[in-house]
């Protein structure tokens, strides 16, 4: 049987006042071109968004993983959206993800964030595909650990016995370029020594115990390890499959029902709440203190390789219920607080992180007045 992948792959090429959102004339662009693509049999199916600055775009097909076709479309679109609408207009940080000149066969490394799923189709398979803004990969550590490991999230860990033989956690480490692989629930405490060190471990699979079948696949892209410097967060997404062998939908989304602190929001060098935002309600545009960092929900049913939505391909806004107004003023009133320290840790980064930063450039300037502490 021929299986279908979910390719979802988001940059940021500019936006309007600021850091704030793109401009509909960029999302009309994108759509046109991934409609020529759906005519021309590349693709099956496609939905374009935005969450704060970045435009993401989810693709299915049958080609694969790491398809060339699939990945060169992506980067054509992210680099004729630069050229022919960002730059003329002058928006802010006009094809600020785009860190390569040309494209090699492969978009991963090149700036922009990709998470992919290949699977063979269940009699119903619902997937969510969350997109955020303001952050980096390691705002989904937390967040799948309580998915696919805490049962006090997940009931089905408990009462489900596919579910109960647990889950398989791929964890890359960023720095040496190496992943490995830990299961639950008998490796938990192995896993959470790693995933505690967001910075550097980072989730980027999981698959079912019981069989290997894939359950998410999450972007694991740092821009700064890329270009040696801060050129802007990552803004990473995440593909998570649903019900039927997996946690339920309302399983899933319980996860973000608690607002926890993620590294990035203004400059990339703070910390702030994530909050889950409604994008039917515009929401997903950021404003306090470039922030604060924002995750959407969009959910779909697969059918032959199709997106199936509420309305064609558009997506169920799984954010857009009013329980998720206490989760936005606990986000709020936590955003506000981390801002009552100022550039006082821990509301600040740490300094390795900082490193990718402009502060480098302050520190120099003090370099030569710093005197040994007896002489």
């Amino acid at each position: 049987m021929v299986k279908t992948t979910v390719s979802v792959i988001k940059a940021d090429v500019g936006s309007v006042a600021g850091h704030t959102c793109p401009t509909r004339e960029m999302i009309e662009y994108a759509r046109k071109k991934l409609s020529e693509a759906r005519d021309s049999k590349l693709i099956k199916s496609y939905h374009v968004y935005s969450v704060g600055d970045d435009i993401g775009l989810v693709m299915t097909h049958e080609r694969g993983e790491d398809d060339p076709e699939v990945h060169k479309l992506a980067w054509d679109i992210f680099r004729e959206i630069t050229e022919k609408v960002s730059k003329p207009l002058k928006l802010y940080a006009a094809g600020q993800d785009l860190l390569k000149n040309a494209f090699s066969g492969n978009i991963k490394g090149m700036g922009p964030g990709v998470a992919e799923l290949e699977f063979e189709e269940r009699s119903s398979d619902p997937i969510i595909v969350f997109a955020a803004d303001k952050t980096s990969p390691a705002a989904w550590n937390l967040i799948l650990y309580r998915i696919f490991a805490d049962p006090s999230n997940t009931a089905g860990l408990v009462i489900d016995p596919i579910l109960h033989d647990g889950f398989i956690f791929e964890v890359m480490d960023l720095i040496e370029g190496k992943v490995v692989r830990l299961k639950t629930p008998e490796e938990t405490y192995d896993l959470l020594s790693l995933i505690g060190t967001i910075n550097r471990y980072v989730i980027s699979r999981v698959y079912r115990a019981k069989d290997n079948e894939p359950a998410a696949s999450a972007s694991t892209t740092r821009l700064s390890y890329i270009a040696g410097k801060y050129v802007g967060k990552d803004d990473p997404v995440l593909i998570v499959r649903a019900q039927a062998g997996f946690p339920a939908v309302g399983e899933i989304l319980s996860a973000f029902a608690i607002p926890h602190l993620v590294p990035g929001w203004m400059r990339g060098s703070h910390y702030g709440p994530l909050m889950p935002v409604s994008f039917r309600k515009k929401q997903n545009v950021i404003s306090y203190f470039d922030g604060p960092p924002r995750v959407v929900a969009m959910g779909w049913q697969i059918s032959n390789g199709i997106l199936v939505g509420v309305e064609g391909e558009e997506p169920v806004d799984l954010f857009e219920d009013p329980v998720w107004e206490y989760s936005r003023e606990l986000a709020t009133k936590v955003a506000i607080y981390m801002r009552t320290m100022g550039e006082i840790m821990p509301a600040r980064i740490e300094i390795e992180e900082m490193e990718y930063t402009t502060l480098p450039k302050v520190m120099e300037k003090l370099k030569g007045r710093f005197i040994q502490v007896g002489k």
